[in-house]
């Protein structure tokens, strides 16, 4: 029997979204939202729970860790050396995983890593300040995306070994968790609106009055986006965005190995 995208899809697609926030967010305000998240999440559990989530955690390392790291490259790239100095240009899971914020990614399908410090002022690129920070914040949902697409690769690979169950059975589940993960959280952080690095982009693009405007209303626009992630509503936004472009990935790549 041959691996087919359809063969996992379903149950992938029927798992919790998993996002996480790669620039920090203040945690005090969510420990008892999240606490109860992860009661909510154990108490619905089902009898595949335990196998998911032992999947997930080497796919949410991942994504983690090269997020963050990507992060830290290009801010190097620019001549800041300020994650450098703090050891975050490593591809170490321990320089760039919040245990806390781990935890809870896997349990209550929210939660964050660490984030990557820089100092715009070390920047030494010819580019203009703005448009490093944006490279910045971009290059984290870019390594996702890159991620996606690698390993939707190696799902296509796995499926010319002829067989969907067993030891590859697993290792293409596995793989296409990892997929999804990675295009959810390039989606979701691309969201323009703060603690994430779609913020930090859009705001670079924008004159200097609109920009004072956002630093005035930025509580308020954090409010607004701790609402629509509470209420679900950003399920809302981001899933049939994760779903259009996996289908338009499993499509490309597909169409790609079709031709040998």
């Amino acid at each position: 029997m041959s691996i087919k995208s359809e063969n996992y899809k379903n149950e992938s697609e029927g798992r919790r979204s998993m996002f996480f926030f790669g620039n920090g967010i203040d945690k005090k305000m969510l420990y008892i939202i999240l606490a109860v998240l992860v009661v909510i999440s154990l108490a619905n559990a089902g009898s595949g729970f335990w196998i998911e989530t032992i999947l997930t955690i080497p796919a949410v390392i991942i994504a983690m860790t090269f997020h963050e790291f990507a992060h830290a490259w290009m801010a190097n790239h620019f001549g800041d050396t300020t994650p450098k100095a703090q050891g975050r240009l490593t591809l170490n899971p321990a320089s760039h995983i919040d245990p806390f914020g781990f935890v809870l990614l896997l349990f209550a399908g929210v939660g964050w890593g660490r984030p990557v410090m820089i100092n715009p002022n070390q920047f030494t690129s010819n580019r203009s300040r703005a448009t490093c920070e944006a490279l910045v914040s971009l290059a984290g949902p870019v390594m996702n995306f890159i991620l996606a697409i690698l390993f939707t690769i190696l799902y296509f690979l796995l499926g010319m070994l002829g067989t969907a169950t067993g030891l590859i059975g697993t290792i293409a589940l596995f793989v296409l968790y990892t997929i999804y993960i990675n295009i959810g959280l390039g989606v979701f952080n691309l969201i323009p609106l703060p603690p994430l690095d779609g913020e930090k982009i859009f705001r670079n693009v924008l004159p200097y009055n609109a920009i004072q405007w956002l630093d005035n209303q930025a509580n308020t626009l954090q409010l607004v986006f701790m609402i629509l992630w509470i209420t679900g509503l950003l399920g809302y936004i981001v899933t049939p965005v994760v779903s259009f472009l996996s289908n338009l990935l499993f499509s490309c790549v597909g169409a790609v190995f079709a031709l040998f």
